[in-house]
């Protein structure tokens, strides 16, 4: 089999008697087995899967068969699959065993679709690199020496690697998209509460999205179909409203923000965004030079908003109820017991988050920072809202730079946060997002992908895949 699949490819060759599900199960298992010690992008591995493969092989032409009946995917690990170990990548839940499915997980079983197992991330998903997983790093399957990306890396390591067609992720300020363009795939950030969060442990419960990490954007949206929609058990989901189609690539109007192609920007990576950016205009697209004038001051905002909501929900891991407990004959008393699990559970990342978000929380620095960066936040989404009566999608590049080497950047974590710089945005305003691959640029040696990054109003998700749909069909067609 090719090194890569799609849904579509997988679909056509069982109803074209090629393979079976199981079959397909059986080749996807074997080579994460064969292949995956190099990139070390899953942490568990569902062995009951060529089960649930065989069951579809069974159901397979029974009336009403799920949308992605038979199809293998992989799930990072802050997502609960009942019965399957959920870490996040920290030491704190390394033993802890899920008790119940989370929503997507639900919609995805209904749907058929096998789950191979659970992918590596960035502990708590705080990182852009996989670099601060507690259970080693995922490597980059274009270039070894570099990283995947975060904090989403396994995931999007799985796909770009061919052991799965697709993956979840989750995005709380560039987690799919970020690690999507590092290993070239597709990665997707819905709309806000367009995707149900019951299930997902929680980061930054405001920013926090799932969505599909996938090899071309017609997976994404089959695999989006599915997992979408309005869930009771979580009252920040929305119902996106039934969609037809209103524009095609002559009538688009496309807004190139001014202020995410400046200093900063690798100067190869900027032309392969053009150079894509030229492919629309060449489709009949008007190109206009817009400005975000508030764009500057998202990754500030973010790194305010972003670690409060975090100290506030990583309030919970205290060794009582589940996950790492640490109670020696040393340990004296509750209290002490709780600064043993915190401190020997969490990673570095995550105790400098927890102590910034902390100490923004506290009394006399509230209204100083978070407050503030709540109204810069405001001041962020007005920006996009305004862009929009004007233009119908904004391009911008995903990353600063293509993927860089180990080591790199993790002694210096404000480097590190560079990283998100043009993909926070998105989540302080809610807007979907999607990142597409638009060619490699060669460094040390290596080809490494470069992402461009397409953002649409507010719950136009299906319209934004339509937009990035027509890019790849026209790159596919040359």
């Amino acid at each position: 089999m090719p090194d890569t699949l799609t849904i579509k490819d997988i679909k056509n060759n069982v109803e074209k008697g090629d393979a079976t599900y199981s079959e397909l199960a059986s080749f996807y298992l074997a080579r994460i087995k064969d292949k995956d010690r190099d990139i070390n992008s899953f942490l568990y591995l569902n062995e009951s899967a060529l089960d649930r493969a065989k069951e579809a092989d069974a159901e397979l032409g029974n009336p009403g068969f799920g949308e992605l009946l038979g199809i293998p995917y992989a799930v990072k690990d802050n997502m609960l699959v009942k019965d399957m170990p959920c870490t996040a990548g920290s030491k704190i839940l390394e033993n802890y065993i899920a008790v119940y499915n989370a929503t997507v997980i639900e919609k995805l079983n209904k749907a058929g679709a096998v789950v191979l197992g659970k992918t590596n991330m960035d502990e708590f998903a705080m990182g852009s690199s996989t670099e601060n997983s507690a259970f080693a790093p995922t490597k980059n399957p274009h270039d070894t020496s570099r990283v995947p990306g975060g904090s989403s890396g396994g995931s999007a390591a799985a796909v770009a690697a061919g052991f799965v067609p697709f993956a979840l992720g989750s995005d709380t300020g560039g987690s799919i998209r970020q690690p999507a363009a590092f290993c070239g795939v597709v990665g997707f950030k819905p709309t806000y509460g367009a995707v149900s969060r019951y299930g997902l442990m929680a980061m930054a419960s405001s920013l926090d999205q799932i969505g599909p990490i996938t090899n071309t954007v017609q997976d994404a949206r089959e695999v989006f179909d599915v997992i979408s929609g309005r869930d009771e058990m979580d009252s920040t989901s929305i119902q996106l409203e039934e969609y037809a189609r209103d524009k095609d690539p002559k009538d688009l109007k496309i807004g190139i923000p001014k202020e995410y192609f400046a200093e900063g920007l690798d100067p190869e990576v900027k032309k392969k965004v053009l150079d894509a950016i030229d492919v629309y205009k060449k489709m009949g697209a008007q190109i206009k030079e817009i400005s975000i004038k508030h764009a500057p001051y998202s990754l500030a905002v973010y790194y305010i908003i972003m670690p409060s909501e975090a100290s506030s929900n990583l309030a919970r891991y205290d060794g009582v109820k589940y996950g790492l407990r640490i109670e020696d004959k040393d340990t004296d008393g509750l209290m002490d017991m709780y600064l043993k699990v915190r401190g020997q559970g969490f990673g570095q990342e995550v105790l400098r988050r927890i102590m910034l978000g902390t100490y923004t929380l506290s009394a006399g620095y509230y209204d100083a920072y978070y407050l503030k960066a709540q109204k810069v936040r405001n001041l962020i989404e007005e920006d996009f809202d305004r862009a929009f009566e004007k233009v119908d999608v904004i391009i911008s590049p995903t990353t600063p730079t293509p993927a860089f080497k180990f080591g790199e950047k993790t002694q210096d974590p404000l480097q590190m946060y560079l990283s998100d710089i043009y993909t926070v945005s998105a989540n302080l305003a809610g807007l979907p997002c999607i990142s597409v691959p638009v060619g490699t640029v060669e460094k040390d040696g290596a080809k490494l992908p470069v992402g461009m990054q397409i953002f649409a109003p507010r719950k136009r998700d299906h319209f934004l895949l339509d937009v990035a749909e027509w890019y790849e069909k026209e790159v596919n067609q040359e």
